[in-house]
């Protein structure tokens, strides 16, 4: 693998660890929907989404997900060794799908677990894996809006 690019790759399998381990530690150490409460506006629940975003689509099924994810991962792959001004977002991008592939495979669902609220307002619950797609997915779009002409 060349030297350019295999940093991107080190650190999206950095994040697809770091989101596996905390996918362990909150399966190990919450009961599902136990809700702990770490500051006003923001829990750590255990959650188990068997669609996508959102918990979106779940009539689609395990299958499909696994499916689109390993599509997602090659062309990621490709992508990142092919463009460098977008590397960064793509190798998050690539961690956060291979961090919930994984979930998919081995568990037949996604965990999540970060749970942020105002008021009587939740936002759905989310992992390491979501926040690494929604990250590198924001990368994109700036460089899109503001990148090279």
């Amino acid at each position: 693998m060349h030297r350019r690019y295999l940093p991107y790759f080190l650190l999206a399998l950095a994040v697809f660890l770091l989101d596996q381990a905390t996918k362990y530690f909150i399966m190990h150490h919450l009961n599902l929907y136990q809700v702990v409460k770490i500051v006003p506006s923001f829990n750590i629940v255990y959650y188990r989404n068997i669609g996508s975003a959102f918990g979106m689509f779940r009539s689609l099924g395990n299958a499909f997900f696994i499916v689109v994810s390993l599509g997602a991962i090659v062309g990621l792959s490709v992508f990142i060794i092919k463009d460098a001004d977008a590397r960064l977002g793509l190798s998050l991008i690539l961690a956060g799908a291979a961090g919930n592939l994984a979930d998919r495979i081995i568990h037949g669902y996604v965990v999540d677990f970060l749970e942020v609220y105002a008021g009587s307002f939740y936002w759905p619950a989310f992992n390491v894996a979501d926040s690494a797609l929604t990250v590198g997915i924001g990368l994109l779009i700036i460089r899109t809006a503001f990148g090279r002409k």
